[in-house]
């Protein structure tokens, strides 16, 4: 008799594509998926259960189906329709906790997967160049998804120490993008226009929704040979980008703003309803984030079909061209180079360091 697997969060785009990937492996015998709302994409020959993982009827549930995996997909950083922080925030902490104190009561449970986030690092001006999975954060996130995130993975920690016979494996995506996104960075990065923060440009990384996908099928199955699939790991493309970068291949223009004034800027656009540019979205676009992938590498045995780069290019291409669209702004920066301006004595040009 093949795995039985449970899917939280199958109403959103991520979720759904999972259930239909993971029906295909032959191990699968059958699939759950689980959500608050009905979803309004295809599962394919899943069973769909609307059940509000807040509630303690996802225990039973478990039962009734004798899941032995169970992916946790709904921790996300916006809500789904028409919820607001609220919402987010009781289905990512409270709806971990029932989730996880009806895992822990399961004997049919054996492996647990949960989508985490390098949100949990945090962002501040004295970060290390790179973190790894046991790097603490300089300063722990004090709010928004991100603090989510924490709350989680410190659940997900007390039930691996009270069920150690559980696999479990923790997933920290980077800002994940693609055709169809769906995240506050993705919002902001779909502006007309970029706010940005005086005298900062962030180097990000971001990760496909096609390897997210890849992924989370490696981390629900047993592990292949010399690998494993159970701890904490990063995941993100390799390279990294600056938000100078992202812009100007989206054709975005920028606004530069002074640090406080950031805030009212967020709050300003949170009314009129454009974007959560919420606290913890400014500290990344202000100082930035990168993380290691090489336990994603040579632990857990991924390697992303697409880069840093390569997966916003794909972003990019489904938004559309921007105000100002790279050709034309690469022809124009090339002319501008060309101007005797821009040579300094002796007919030297001076270095325009980043640019490109």
């Amino acid at each position: 008799m093949g795995k039985i697997v449970l899917v939280t969060g199958a109403a959103r785009q991520l979720g759904g594509r999972f259930v239909r990937r993971i029906q295909r492996d032959p191990g699968v015998d059958r699939v759950i998926a689980v959500d608050a709302v009905a979803p309004g994409h295809e599962l394919g020959d899943a069973e769909f259960v609307l059940a509000d993982i807040r509630q303690s009827a996802i225990a039973r549930v478990l039962a009734e189906h004798s899941v032995d995996t169970v992916v946790h997909l709904d921790v996300s950083a916006k809500a789904l329709g028409a919820g607001g922080r609220t919402t987010v925030k009781e289905t990512n902490v409270i709806g971990t906790m029932q989730l996880l104190g009806a895992c822990q009561k399961s004997p049919t449970v054996q492996r647990l997967v949960v989508k985490s986030s390098t949100n949990v690092y945090g962002s501040a001006p004295r970060d290390p160049a790179v973190f790894t999975e046991t790097t603490p954060p300089k300063s722990l996130p004090s709010g928004g998804f991100a603090k989510d995130a924490v709350e989680v993975e410190g659940y997900v920690r007390g039930f691996a120490r009270r069920r150690p016979d559980v696999a479990v494996c923790v997933l920290r995506f980077a800002n994940i993008l693609g055709p169809e996104p769906d995240s506050p960075l993705a919002d902001y990065l779909a502006l007309p226009v970029l706010p940005t923060v005086l005298g900062y440009d962030p180097r990000l990384q971001f990760v496909h929704e096609d390897d997210v996908v890849d992924v989370l099928e490696i981390a629900a199955r047993e592990p292949r040979r010399g690998t494993l699939n159970s701890g904490t790991f990063n995941i993100a493309g390799a390279g990294v980008l600056l938000l100078s970068q992202c812009s100007r291949r989206l054709g975005r223009p920028t606004v530069p703003v002074l640090l406080p004034a950031v805030t009212w800027v967020g709050s300003a656009l949170r009314t009129i309803g454009m974007t959560d540019f919420s606290p913890e979205q400014i500290r990344l676009l202000t100082h930035g984030r990168v993380v290691s992938t090489v336990q994603m590498r040579e632990t857990l045995g991924f390697r992303p079909r697409f880069t840093t780069a390569e997966t916003f290019a794909e972003f990019a291409r489904s938004r559309g061209p921007g105000l100002l669209p790279p050709e034309r702004v690469g022809r124009a920066v090339g002319r501008l180079a060309e101007l005797p301006l821009g040579r300094g004595p002796a007919g030297r040009t001076h270095s325009t360091h980043g640019a490109r």
